[in-house]
């Protein structure tokens, strides 16, 4: 079963989710559900609610693997399975890097959310160029190896990218304008299930 916004809020309350991560969670959810919601549109079949709960969920992992080190999308996909939301684990164990796709043939969920993740640097929607900039100056810096790793993988991302908008009414460029003004009932039950978790007495306890 896929969850429901208010459900994904609850499981980011519960493995307390820095602010931060939430934010851009958020920012990457309202990128992905427009390119979802475009692409289903023009007659390709795309769970929208697949693409919004992982796009939620896709950095899951990440503020307790900034405590042990370990990789975020595969703690992330780990605590899908711990909890039963099969329907995403896939999409959250290779939003930073897919290892199984088929750019030529079909369009899935996992491709739009590992391509909006890539749009998105902390709350804001950038190019590809500016965002692999960013990653590195942050986790690359003096080590060759991974800087190549890095280039790789968003050489696919820009692969990703021409095929999504290859069906899309609109281009990249523009995406940014269009993620500040999408579905405004999207926003709505995303800000009324974050309120609504803010409001809770107390955080779960993380789990793992």
């Amino acid at each position: 079963m896929v969850p429901s916004i208010e459900t994904c809020f609850r499981i980011m309350d519960t493995y307390g989710m820095l602010e931060n991560i939430v934010a851009h969670s958020v920012v990457v959810t309202r990128a992905a559900s427009l390119l979802a919601t475009g692409l289903r549109d023009a007659g390709i079949r795309i769970s929208v609610p697949r693409v919004t709960a992982g796009a939620l969920l896709h950095d899951i992992g990440k503020t307790l693997s900034l405590t042990t080190g370990e990789d975020h999308s595969r703690v992330g996909r780990r605590i899908c399975m711990e909890n039963h939301l099969h329907e995403i684990a896939d999409i959250v164990g290779e939003h930073v890097r897919m290892t199984d796709y088929h750019l030529d043939d079909g369009y899935s969920e996992k491709e739009i959310v590992f391509y909006a993740d890539k749009r998105v640097n902390h709350d804001r929607v950038v190019t590809l160029e500016d965002r692999l900039a960013y990653v590195l100056e942050r986790y690359a810096k003096d080590r060759p190896e991974l800087r190549r790793a890095i280039r790789k993988n968003f050489e696919l991302c820009a692969r990703v990218e021409k095929k999504l908008f290859r069906r899309l009414p609109f281009g990249p460029e523009s995406l940014a304008r269009r993620t500040l003004s999408d579905d405004p009932l999207l926003r709505q039950r995303l800000d009324a299930a974050r309120k609504a978790v803010r409001g809770r007495p107390e955080r779960g306890a993380v789990r793992v």
